[in-house]
């Protein structure tokens, strides 16, 4: 037997032991293989890919450690090392790379080779052995650095170790390398992601950290371009988009009053659409952008919820867009009005805003006109229905009269067509956020979401001023920047970080490296910059969750599961809301800390929290303040679930074993630590579960998160209307704030932003 085979066959020992697997097939399968190395390599990488199954999951495993071998040789190869060894000299990488112009010069910079020589010793090349293949496949494919020409450099535990230096630079010194051991510490295990944006770029020359950005358009052209201006930069950079476009004036207002110019909201969207196809992300995918309209605005039912059907005039379409709509809690109330009978007679009024503003008079304390789109209802007060009603009783204001029921239905067969639109249950966010205290009672501080449904923050639309030709004979255009929402993501990966206990310890520089990610990111667009300095919100979120049902044997539809969600995201949100008070007692509070519901206690009587411990934490975030000024966010968690090796997000698998296909791979996946014990808690998927159990935990965990949670439902595509109202009443009901896709069995695969996958 030669010198190759007797290597790879005592490889294949060890696995066989740790892995329980049986490999006799895989050695013969060797042996037909000729003398080469990379031959035999390959074939047993192949092999390990086709043996894959629900009864031998394992597998995957022995696939990602061939593969492995090949990252080993070929970074070797490119770095000029032995191919014995695992892992070449850190600091010659760091040095080759920002000499090529892949790695940022602050990394040198910023450390002395002392330091990088420091931290090679604290990179454990074992860890590698955590991914199974998917995971691993996508990491090198996609994340991992390499020149310019695609050849292979960085490898995995020196990615996660790029990742904490870039992170953890600004420290103070003599801190710093205890910080960057304790983030890499929490990366290499596996126990939480960065977002994709910090995964693929830090440590890079290029590209930003930031995952998303929501941006509210003013109602008028400079309003509406200079948007498109800042969507373009921002989509270039890698960042996905949420758009609010409920100021903007509806089809058949006047425009200087001349009355019926206005082409609406459509014309504009399209022009989003095209933005969002031609500028794409750093050249790997498309521009991923969101539109959201209230369910009040009169192009509601005037294209904006066919934009993406197939149906109708392709001139008033925008495929390449998502969409979105913000619902009052006023709208669903009048979906359960019905007659003697039980028809749903409750009416519906739409109105254009710049009408509204023209006529109504409202006006905030500087004098700035108001519109429906700016009040929300509280608990105590209905704001936005009285306004409502003031504005259907006036005799002069323009409206569009329909049946609640008929827009409803509208909603839900574009939602089968094709996902969209997302829903966003205006009131409740409002009334859930705390920071509603700058704008003031009863005003609505959030208009929308972003692309994945996650995020609640604080917005407003930045105008032009004036414009004037400075001294020089530039013509300066200035802008007052409104709130243009940044999110910062990076998720718990539960089904390890839990069962291992290490939430406290994981959660502590978990905020601390999305805290940096704010003071480290350099956005093209400056209101963004500088509302992400302002009030420092980061989303710490969670993927797993699955996964951990299944190791805790427990199944999705039961009451022990819902209960289970309460408890975990309770401790998440106390270890995350500490976290961030140790910081601002360290750093300093957020600009807009003082009189906001974490000050007040507000924030955690709404939530009902009580107990020592949560008294106590009480008292000292009024005290030393809060850091940031959000702090929780449940991102969707695709593609870095997979590298996590777990289940996506808060959903239910897709299937205990199915084939995982992207643009260039196909293989088979089964469930994470697919047993005979955790087979029974997988072995209903995604469209066979009663999506009202989803619902029920969802409520549970949103009751600890205070931003919003990527939220699917799952339904067959011959699920009846009232089947499909009854789970959108039942989730508005439990007081979600958002709600994601739709995703039906008939639907293709819906293309989603991977920015916020964290």
């Amino acid at each position: 037997m030669s010198v190759v085979i007797d290597q790879i066959e005592q490889k294949l020992d060890q696995l066989a032991e740790v892995h329980k697997v049986d490999l006799i097939g895989l050695k013969e399968k060797i042996r037909q293989v000729g003398e080469n190395h990379e031959d035999k390599q390959e074939a047993a990488l192949f092999y390990a890919l086709n043996q894959i199954a629900m009864d031998q999951p394992n597998w995957t495993f022995i696939a990602a450690s061939f593969y492995l071998d090949q990252l080993y040789q070929e970074a070797a190869s490119n770095r000029g090392y032995s191919h014995t060894k695992k892992y070449g000299n850190f600091f010659a990488l760091i040095q080759t790379l920002v000499d090529e112009g892949i790695y940022s010069s602050a990394l040198l910079d910023g450390y002395s080779q002392a330091e990088i020589d420091q931290l090679e010793k604290e990179i454990v090349a074992d860890r590698d052995q955590l991914f199974n293949y998917i995971g691993l496949f996508l990491l090198a494919d996609r994340y991992l650095a390499r020149d310019h020409e695609r050849h292979l450099y960085e490898l995995p535990q020196e990615r996660f170790m790029i990742i904490a230096m870039t992170l953890m630079q600004n420290e103070a010194k003599e801190k710093r390398l205890g910080l960057v051991k304790e983030a890499y510490w929490a990366l290499s295990n596996l126990y939480m992601t960065v977002a994709t944006p910090t995964l693929s770029n830090a440590g890079k020359s290029y590209g930003q950290l930031s995952s998303c950005f929501i941006d509210t358009v003013d109602d008028s052209l400079d309003g509406i371009y200079l948007n498109n201006w800042d969507i373009a930069r921002l989509s270039k950079d890698g960042g996905g988009i949420g758009v609010y476009y409920g100021k903007v004036r509806a089809l058949g207002s006047d425009i200087k009053k001349f009355k019926g110019n206005s082409s609406g909201v459509v014309p504009w969207i399209r022009l989003i659409n095209d933005t969002a196809v031609s500028v794409d992300q750093l050249g790997q995918r498309q521009g991923a952008v969101a539109v959201y309209l209230d369910i009040f605005h009169k192009d509601i039912m005037n294209g904006f919820l066919d934009l993406k059907t197939n149906n109708g005039d392709e001139r008033r379409k925008a495929h390449d867009i998502f969409t979105g709509v913000s619902i009052p809690d006023l709208f669903m109330e009048q979906l359960k009005v019905t007659d003697e009978n039980g028809k749903s007679i409750g009416e519906w009024h739409t109105f254009c805003p710049h009408q509204v503003k023209q006529i109504m008079g409202w006006k905030d304390e500087q004098g700035n006109p108001l519109g429906l789109e700016d009040f929300y209802d509280e608990e105590d007060r209905k704001y936005f229905t009285e306004k409502y009603q003031e504005a259907v009783n006036h005799p002069l204001l323009s409206r569009k009269t329909y049946r609640a029921m008929d827009i409803m239905a509208r909603i839900m067969v574009a939602q089968l067509e094709t996902g969209t639109p997302y829903m966003f249950y205006r009131d409740e966010v409002n009334r859930q956020n705390p920071n509603k205290h700058v704008r003031g009672l009863g005003r609505t501080s959030i208009y929308s979401s972003n692309l994945c449904t996650e995020i609640a923050q604080n917005m407003s639309p930045t105008a032009i001023v004036k414009e004037y030709q400075d001294e020089d004979g530039n013509i300066v255009i200035v802008r007052k920047p409104g709130d243009f929402v940044v999110c910062n993501l990076s998720s718990i990966n539960l089904a390890k970080a839990v069962p291992a206990n290490v939430l406290e310890r994981l959660i502590n520089v978990q905020v601390r490296m999305l805290d940096n990610v704010i003071d480290l990111n350099t956005i093209s667009v400056g209101q963004a910059q500088a509302t992400n300095q302002k009030y420092r919100a980061v989303g710490l979120g969670t993927f797993g969750w699955h996964h951990l049902l299944a190791l805790e044997h427990l199944y999705w539809e039961s009451d022990e599961a819902v209960d289970y969600a309460d408890r975990i995201y309770e401790d998440i949100a106390y270890y995350t809301i500490k976290a961030s008070m140790d910081l601002a007692e360290e750093k300093g509070a957020y600009q807009a800390f003082a009189g906001s519901e974490w000050q007040t206690g507000r924030y955690f009587e709404r939530r009902q929290y009580s107990g020592k411990r949560w008294d106590e934490l009480r008292q000292a975030v009024a005290e030393k303040g809060l850091r940031n000024g959000w702090l929780m966010a449940v991102a969707p968690n695709s593609s870095t679930a997979k590298i996590g090796g777990s289940t996506d997000g808060i959903d239910p698998i897709y299937a205990v074993e199915y084939a995982e296909e992207k643009k260039n791979f196909k293989f088979k996946v089964t469930a994470p630590d697919l047993n005979h014990r955790t087979y029974a808690y997988y072995r209903r998927a995604r469209h066979e579960l009663d999506q009202v159990w989803s619902i029920k935990q969802n409520a549970k965990r949103q009751r600890h998160i205070d931003q919003g949670i990527s939220f699917n439902l799952y339904v067959r595509h011959d699920i009846k209307a009232r089947d499909l109202l009854n789970l959108h009443m039942s989730a508005w009901e439990h007081g979600l704030k958002t709600t994601y896709y739709v995703r039906s069995t008939s639907q293709t695969e819906i293309e989603e932003c991977e920015a916020c996958h964290s």
